[in-house]
């Protein structure tokens, strides 16, 4: 079997993998240009995520350049503690959910696709697919590439051409209200207090005007990022606004919260500025013929969730290993979108009341707070988000009974 993998960020190249294990024949195409994965904002990969690189032999990649992260800590614009939440059971070697940089871990997964003899090209999005009379896909790339497969799948993303291609009629993602700013402040871990440079630990803010997240690194640095309610940053203003005026902006906002938000952006470098975010709730069509969305592509949470990454690094090996136990690619596809729809939304929908409360008008943000801290204590609780963080994918486990 012959398989077309559209997405080189996380997904595709985690899938790609997976799909080899299985024996098939893959080629990763990205539409990016090959850059040295230094730009881009920080994520934490929670041990879900963890345990779909371990199922493709890729957790190495991860261990060496991410940090452990325990725990996160919320706080009000106030400064008082609205809760604590464990990031899940790490997995049985004791690794923890790690924090890094997206654009590393991208880079790291596309370079083991590429050791293992899987071609990774770049600069070459997909611009046409459709299934051939003999049920295989024809595939258009840019500069003219063309490829056909037994299986293309989607994993590019929020804005997914493959999911168009699929399905014309099928949704785009929704403006979520908030734009996303990442950065990182060389030594501000010295500048803190013990408090707000708890290790392994993210530190939140429900600021009074838009929400601050920071990390400190065991290297001293300290990694963050701003959501700001807000319009969308258009294609004019995104092009016109210097980084010190971005970062100037992002510092007032601050301005009167407790802890060290605005001291850090002002002392901070600024590598993700003004990024729309988005969510996708529900899609329709996941397939089509031998075409399938997989990731963000077919629902892509609220970067709030802290699980768009980890999901769809599941999707990939589900995926492969419901072509692996199943008689032919629709009786795959229809296991796999059984296996995974239910729980994906399940996440976004969450990711979604996340995202809301970082944005109330300025009358309700004492009952903002105030409930805040009762559903840290009783609903938002480690027990009750095992579901989410301590789901296991089991690669030897048959999916299909009787398949093998």
């Amino acid at each position: 079997m012959r398989a077309v993998v559209v997405g080189g960020g996380v997904a595709g190249p985690v899938a790609a993998l997976a799909l080899q294990r299985i024996g098939v024949d893959v080629v990763v195409h990205e539409s990016h240009p090959l850059t040295d994965g230094e730009r881009g904002s920080w994520f934490t990969v929670t041990p879900n995520g963890l345990d779909a690189l371990d199922a493709v032999g890729a957790l190495h990649l991860a261990r060496a350049i991410g940090h452990p992260t325990r725990t996160n800590i919320m706080r009000s614009a106030t400064g008082h503690e609205l809760g604590r939440l464990p990031l899940g059971a790490p997995l049985p070697d004791g690794t923890p959910a790690l924090t890094m940089k997206r654009t590393r871990l991208a880079a790291a997964l596309a370079q083991e696709c590429s050791r293992r003899g899987i071609e990774v090209r770049y600069a070459s999005g997909l611009t046409a697919a459709e299934p051939t009379a003999s049920g295989t896909v024809r595939a258009s790339f840019a500069g003219g590439l063309a490829r056909e497969a037994d299986l293309l799948v989607g994993a590019d993303g929020v804005h997914s051409t493959t999911r168009r291609l699929i399905d014309p009629g099928a949704p785009a993602g929704r403006y979520v209200g908030l734009v996303n700013f990442g950065g990182f402040t060389p030594g501000g871990a010295g500048s803190l207090s013990d408090l707000e440079a708890e290790p392994a630990a993210w530190h939140f803010v429900f600021g009074r005007r838009a929400f601050f997240g920071w990390h400190a690194t065991p290297s001293g640095d300290v990694v963050w990022f701003a959501n700001e309610p807000r319009a969308q940053v258009g294609p004019d203003e995104r092009t016109r606004t210097t980084e010190p005026e971005w970062r100037a902006r992002l510092a007032e906002l601050f301005a009167g919260d407790a802890g060290p938000a605005a001291e850090l952006i002002r002392n901070g470098v600024l590598e993700l500025a003004g990024d729309n975010t988005h969510d996708l709730a529900h899609v329709p069509s996941w397939h089509r013929g031998p075409m399938i969305v997989i990731g963000d592509a077919a629902h892509a949470p609220a970067p709030s969730s802290g699980q768009g990454a980890s999901i769809a690094m599941e999707d990939g090996v589900v995926l492969a290993q419901a072509l692996r136990d199943s008689p032919d690619v629709p009786s795959a596809f229809a296991t796999y979108e059984g296996l995974r729809r239910a729980r994906v939304e399940r996440i976004v929908a969450a990711g979604a009341r996340s995202s809301s409360s970082k944005a109330p008008r300025p009358l309700f943000r004492p009952l903002r707070d105030a409930a805040l801290r009762l559903a840290f204590r009783h609903v938002v609780t480690e027990p009750k988000l095992a579901w989410m963080y301590d789901h296991r994918i089991h690669w030897e486990k048959t999916l299909v009974p009787g398949a093998r």
